[in-house]
């Protein structure tokens, strides 16, 4: 995961490794830094959040795709006449003054959590049957058309990117939030911060019996939208 800011905006990319492909974690290492990278520069330089999200994910695509080689380069040397296919999967999230954006390929999800109230979804799955992708990031798929969606909250919160590894454990925003807010008032009152709340999620799905890479990453969000 990767997260950055530029200005007023506050950037997380996640992304997960495709256990079946071979070098996954540097797939996903390299996903996720390009993709930041280009998010911070695009919104730096004014780009409307919806548009750099798309060219993110497309710039973390080509990059994971720059990653394919002889499988004599991957760790069990398979047979060198071959070629292997680094892959992922990719969820991005911008949050700001005006809202909070998303963008994903594949089954990495995005979550609004508001400090009060129900919580939503911000993404759809690239899923099949069996829960087979359908979408991901790598030089044996398509170039990826990410879900992008956009929310402005009520209220103040918590923009949460994060893997199956997570969500298959916690697969409501009710479990989620419950976490989050139980994490967030800390010992005495005193708050945990989002890096402690990401802990705690992380640590449910171990607990649960999760044995996938379990991934969170929290983004702090003020409202902007005036009660009432």
């Amino acid at each position: 995961m990767a997260l950055g800011t530029t200005g007023a905006w506050t950037v997380g990319v996640v992304c997960d490794g495709v256990s079946m492909s071979p070098r996954a974690e540097r797939a996903a290492r390299v996903a996720a830094d390009v993709g930041l990278n280009h998010l911070v520069a695009q919104l730096g330089s004014g780009v409307l959040p919806e548009v750099a999200l798309v060219g993110s994910a497309v710039r973390a695509h080509r990059a994971v795709a720059a990653l394919v080689g002889p499988a004599g380069a991957a760790a069990d040397h398979h047979d060198p006449a071959s070629t292997v296919a680094p892959a992922c999967t990719y969820v991005a999230g911008v949050a700001g003054p005006e809202g909070v954006w998303s963008a994903a390929v594949g089954d990495s999800r995005a979550y609004w959590l508001p400090d009060e109230g129900p919580g939503t979804a911000l993404t759809e799955d690239d899923t099949g049957d069996l829960d087979a992708l359908t979408a991901w990031l790598g030089a044996d798929a398509d170039e990826p058309v990410p879900d992008v969606r956009s929310y402005r909250p009520r209220y103040s919160g918590r923009l949460l990117l994060c893997t199956d590894g997570l969500w298959r454990y916690l697969p409501d925003t009710e479990g989620l939030s419950a976490v989050v807010r139980r994490a967030g008032a800390g010992t005495g009152g005193g708050g945990g911060g989002p890096a402690v709340e990401a802990r705690a999620l992380v640590g449910y799905a171990l607990e649960a019996g999760g044995h996938d890479n379990a991934t969170a990453l929290l983004l702090p969000v003020v409202s902007s939208v005036p009660p009432g």
